[in-house]
């Protein structure tokens, strides 16, 4: 088994979610479907309510900076109280939402919607998220180890917690000292992790990362944050020279924690 060993100065360790923690094929294939399969049926069933008006304004908002862009689909105000007027305005935002996913759009109001849509899926028990199997082990043994262990996704907070407090490994939340997404800056810019590590009071070497994405990685890296690339079945293939440049791992029990000795 390929083994590295963990810098000594490092005392956090911060995990990607997608590709690295849970299978890339759980979010293509199960999550993000169900939003497209289902927004109808939950806009209709919740519009009423205040929560869901705010994420329609907020798509409404989105849709409007957008009406440059080829494909556009606009959201109407309501303009009556008809109910066809109101099954069209569904209409408009179930195509919009669509039309984002299509572009793999991470636009807020996007994510706040799909936040709410699985946070209604993981409670009423309808999904539960898959972690490869080496995470959990993993992570217990590196807290016993006194790591600090935080998150950093573009996916919302709340929907990390979602994911964490509804595994098929039961609730998880837990095992995580902390959460990051893209509100404290976005994954491919080092200023992200100069943030992260100010927000959890250490410094950027004190940190490593864990990422399937390159991109991220050398951002990372750029800040002075340890990293390793994680390989995971369905992940994006890597070049030859990535290959060379980065400490690669397949599994978290590939890391070894000198500390823990």
């Amino acid at each position: 088994m390929v083994v590295l060993s963990v810098p000594a100065e490092v005392t956090v360790i911060l995990l990607d979610i997608e590709g690295t923690t849970t299978p890339i094929a759980f979010v293509k294939d199960i999550l993000f479907p169900y939003i497209e399969e289902n927004v109808k049926e939950y806009l209709q069933t919740h519009w009423e309510e205040e929560e869901c008006q705010q994420d329609v304004s907020l798509l409404r908002k989105q849709a409007e900076e957008d009406a440059h862009l080829d494909g556009a689909v606009p959201i109407p105000a309501a303009s009556g109280n008809g109910v066809d007027d109101l099954q069209q305005m569904i209409q408009a935002v179930v195509d919009n939402v669509c039309w984002q996913m299509s572009l793999d759009r991470k636009t807020t109001a996007l994510k706040q919607l799909q936040g709410h849509m699985w946070r209604a899926a993981f409670t009423a028990g309808r999904m539960k998220a898959e972690f490869f199997a080496d995470v959990v082990p993993a992570v217990r043994k590196w807290r016993e180890a006194g790591m600090k262990v935080y998150i950093y996704s573009s996916g919302s907070v709340e929907a990390q917690k979602l994911l964490f407090g509804h595994s098929t490994e039961g609730d998880i939340l837990e095992l995580v000292d902390g959460h990051f997404d893209t509100k404290i800056g976005h994954k491919v810019e080092s200023e992200s992790y100069r943030k992260i590590a100010d927000s959890i009071g250490c410094s950027t070497n004190n940190i490593l990362f864990l990422t399937d994405v390159t991109r991220e990685a050398s951002a990372a890296e750029e800040a002075d944050v340890h990293v390793a690339v994680v390989v995971r079945p369905g992940n994006a293939g890597l070049t030859d020279d990535e290959k060379t440049y980065y400490s690669l791992i397949t599994s978290f029990s590939e890391l070894y924690l000198p500390s823990s000795t």
